[in-house]
């Protein structure tokens, strides 16, 4: 059970894929926009990392090793197109705004990543709460970034105006230059706060 803990909660604290491991960095600085498509793109990683995790750990014992890696990507491809044809059933609207960035979950580097560094080797619950952790750790820091910059850019959140009628949209905020700003800021902080990761 301590195992398991710490196997939940590392990928959101110390082995955070974003701040630590630097993976994910493309589609957090894409669709960080608006919190809303933030939100999104962070469950749609979430079921998409779970899940395929656990279906290659409960395949892990049948898959030859020299087609592993194709393997993993029909895994991955299949939930990725599953998730895209939810989200075109139930939030077609988000669906568009998010446009291709839903379908390049297939190659995160953070859903491959897992597969091959535990899933592979371990049993199909760690798995499962391992790939879930790394993607519930991707979209903690994706909501952050999007929360500032539908804040401070477009003065609303959720769509929903938020801040005094004489608030001045700042344009920059919502380019893709002042996202990568903003994540380097969150990735210093994360650094500062955990001795740990400091380079010695």
């Amino acid at each position: 059970m301590a195992n398991l803990k710490e196997t939940f909660l590392n990928p959101i604290l110390k082995g955070n894929p974003i701040t630590v491991l630097v993976l994910g960095i493309c589609s957090s600085l894409a669709v960080t926009v608006e919190l809303k498509g933030a939100c999104v793109m962070a469950l749609s990683v979430i079921i998409v990392t779970g899940v395929s995790s656990l279906i290659c750990s409960l395949l892990r014992k049948t898959i030859p090793n020299r087609v592993r890696i194709i393997i993993q990507l029909v895994v991955v491809a299949m939930m990725v197109i599953l998730v895209d044809q939810v989200l075109k059933a139930f939030a077609y609207t988000i669906d568009k705004q998010l446009s291709v960035y839903i379908g390049l979950i297939i190659t995160n580097c953070i859903v491959m990543g897992r597969i091959e560094a535990f899933a592979l080797g371990n049993k199909p619950w760690p798995s499962l709460v391992d790939g879930f952790a790394n993607g519930l750790g991707y979209g903690l820091i994706i909501i952050v970034v999007a929360f500032f910059r539908e804040l401070l850019g477009s003065g609303t959140l959720f769509g929903l105006h938020v801040l005094p009628a004489g608030y001045v949209p700042n344009n920059l905020v919502i380019l893709p230059p002042f996202a990568l700003i903003l994540l380097g800021c969150i990735i210093w902080a994360h650094r500062a706060f955990d001795k740990e990761l400091q380079e010695k």
